[in-house]
């Protein structure tokens, strides 16, 4: 959540941040409206407050010397009872101003570049050489069905549109990457976790999910839980409401989900094939850190998923999101796009954010240093998508006769 203090010590130019990121002017001024008079009705019930304890010292004075109390009483009386009407004003406003700001996204970071759309995004860096072939590549689903990797119909037949099964092969690839991911994220100092694959409300609200995206998430029929839509929202939610010690710091954490997403308002759009489906794997990186070094740890994030995707042998770019692109909770987010052949285009495989202390002002994530209780900066980032890892393997590994290669890191996973 944005810091409310700093938008009514400094509204313009955090209102010009806000804009960058596409909010609604006449959201800011209302914004502004009800935290003004929040303010304002905070300070008259101190005002109030003086008033009363100024009158309560005099009332023990009265008493003592044997004056008449009963007009000291009544004025009392009234400011307890204008106090009250006070207090509650001030309740609604700020029940209010919460409510609205919970779907306030992150300010962005001064560096992310302005932009409408994705079509902005800024491509940092091209990192492997892109495969050629003799032949015309196909694209994954053509090559699944050939090999009777992937059977669409049937995932179709258990669920609904937008669900596949995997076989044989298929099924154990899947798997050898969500493995080898781990493993090598363990490498690089994330420790490994197991975590639910539903959350409560509290926890999603905590993570930016809730309220704002409450349409793309699959909630459980009489119950306060929901499917998750990333193992972002268990790992970063671990740390809720809890004050680490500065020793502790960075946590640096790593697990593998299933996750579940509506792709509300992706209609029409990848309906083929295991690009944007309702279920896929992940495995997600988490860093809880404090605020100086969350810059670091960003850079090392990237380095990693990028680094795993050269391990695997695959070309892909990585892309600065333009400010119209950038996520809810995002201040800052690089994109890991991947080379797909049959595709004859780059495609996302990894997003690696650093929310600073949005989340965790959320969520009540702090840190102790010098006896004071400090927001933390928290990032997450895919390392990776496995089903688009395995579109990937399968469309820049295969042969001529329509058989696919196994990487060589994954073979001893198979």
């Amino acid at each position: 959540m944005i810091d409310i203090k700093l938008l009514q010590k400094d509204f313009e130019t955090t209102a010009n941040a806000l804009k960058r990121k596409g909010v609604d002017a006449k959201l800011l001024d209302s914004l502004k409206t009800i935290s003004q008079d929040a303010k304002a009705k905070r300070q008259s019930m101190e005002d109030v407050t003086a008033q009363q304890n100024k009158l309560s010292k005099e009332f023990g004075r009265y008493k003592k010397e044997g004056l008449d109390i009963a007009p000291l009483q009544k004025s009392i009386g009234e400011l307890k009872a204008k106090k009250q009407d006070l207090e509650d004003d001030v309740r609604v406003l700020e029940e209010k101003l919460t409510s609205i700001a919970l779907g306030v996204p992150n300010f962005p970071d001064e560096n992310v570049p302005n932009g409408e759309n994705e079509d902005e995004n800024v491509v940092l860096e091209t990192i492997g050489e892109k495969p050629s072939f003799s032949f015309e590549p196909k694209e994954h689903w053509d090559l699944g069905e050939k090999n009777g990797w992937l059977d669409f119909e049937r995932g179709v037949k258990l669920a609904k549109s937008r669900f596949s099964a995997m076989r044989g092969v298929a099924a154990r690839l899947e798997r050898a990457l969500i493995n080898y991911m781990l493993d090598f994220n363990r490498q690089r100092g994330f420790e490994e976790w197991y975590v639910p694959f539903m959350a409560n409300s509290n926890t999603l609200q905590g993570t930016g999910q809730l309220p704002k995206f409450e349409d793309d998430l699959f909630k459980i029929e009489d119950e306060d839980l929901y499917l998750i839509p990333t193992a972002e929202v268990s790992l970063t939610n671990l740390y809720s409401d809890e004050i680490i010690a500065v020793d502790e710091l960075p946590l640096m954490l790593t697990s593998y989900t299933p996750c579940f997403r509506k792709e509300a308002g992706s209609a029409g759009r990848d309906t083929r094939g295991l690009i944007r489906q309702h279920q896929f794997d992940k495995v997600e990186m988490v860093a809880i850190t404090k605020q100086e070094d969350s810059e670091e740890i960003f850079e090392k994030m990237v380095a990693c998923a990028s680094d795993l995707l050269t391990s695997l042998g695959l070309s892909h770019q990585k892309v600065m999101l333009c400010t119209g692109d950038l996520g809810f909770s995002a201040a800052k987010t690089i994109d890991l796009e991947v080379w797909l052949p049959g595709q004859n285009k780059y495609r996302e495989i990894s997003s690696i954010s650093n929310t600073k202390e949005f989340q965790a002002r959320r969520a009540k994530i702090r840190y102790k240093e010098n006896k004071k209780n400090i927001l933390a900066h928290t990032l997450n980032g895919s390392s990776l998508a496995v089903g688009r890892t395995l579109v990937a393997i399968m469309e820049n590994y295969q042969q001529e006769d329509g058989s696919i290669k196994i990487p060589e890191v994954l073979k001893k996973y198979m």
